[in-house]
């Protein structure tokens, strides 16, 4: 399914009065299907907390985030975490994976938790573990697993139930630049292959020129908006 972003003079402000921090001030923009967008900027420009929002972590202190017209900053409750659990992959700067289980088996605990069916999940989760160079890793725990490792295999998992929207936070910052730049291209790959949305918060300009366009946060406003150059 294609899926289009509107992003609408999107604020939040944590606090009150002269303590009020104003982590993200009336940003907006649009996107198109299969659009691969940068977010960068210095750390504490609001690049992650614009992301949680539109992620459904955060909720606005005022604005719209329209996702196929779908006002996100209105859900609440179940259709919120519906939200979350069936059209975002989200990628931590923390990988987040439970460290009893395997490589492959922190993939299909996403397919057992959305109930979907098992076979088919087992081709996915090998198809994105090939496709991320972690064949070799899929039976070990992820406790055995080095930080690289273990950051692709949080990719992989992001991937598993199809999302919508593929959120991801710093994806290569424990990636040696040839490891990172092959994470990057798998997930333009998905994203463009199925009409998707990805938005990349990173500091790496490397990672961030092999988007389609890039934004550039300073104190909570984009300041900058343009087209990758990349070839």
């Amino acid at each position: 399914m294609s899926v289009r972003l509107a992003v609408e003079s999107l604020e939040k402000v944590y606090g009150e009065g002269e303590r009020a921090v104003h982590a993200v001030r009336g940003v907006s923009f649009a996107t198109e299907p299969g659009e691969f967008v940068a977010i960068v900027g210095p750390s504490g420009s609001g690049k992650t907390t614009m992301l949680a929002m539109i992620g459904g972590l955060l909720t606005p202190t005022r604005g719209s985030i329209l996702v196929n017209g779908t006002d996100i900053a209105r859900l609440r409750g179940k259709a919120l975490a519906e939200y979350r659990r069936r059209r975002v992959g989200f990628v931590f700067q923390a990988n987040n994976l439970l460290p009893f289980l395997t490589a492959r088996e922190n993939l299909l605990v996403m397919a057992r938790i959305n109930g979907s069916d098992m076979r088919a999940a087992k081709a996915r989760a090998d198809q994105l573990l090939e496709e991320l160079g972690l064949t070799p890793r899929r039976d070990a725990l992820a406790t055995e697993l080095s930080g690289g490792e273990r950051q692709r295999v949080a990719i992989a998992r992001a991937l598993m139930n199809d999302p919508e929207l593929v959120l991801v936070d710093e994806p290569t910052a424990s990636l040696d630049s040839a490891r990172g730049k092959q994470v990057v291209q798998s997930l333009i790959a998905e994203v463009k292959g199925r009409d998707k949305l990805g938005l990349m918060v990173t500091h790496d300009l490397a990672m961030a020129e092999m988007a389609d366009r890039v934004l550039e946060m300073h104190d909570g406003l984009v300041v900058a908006h343009a087209v990758s150059t990349r070839g």
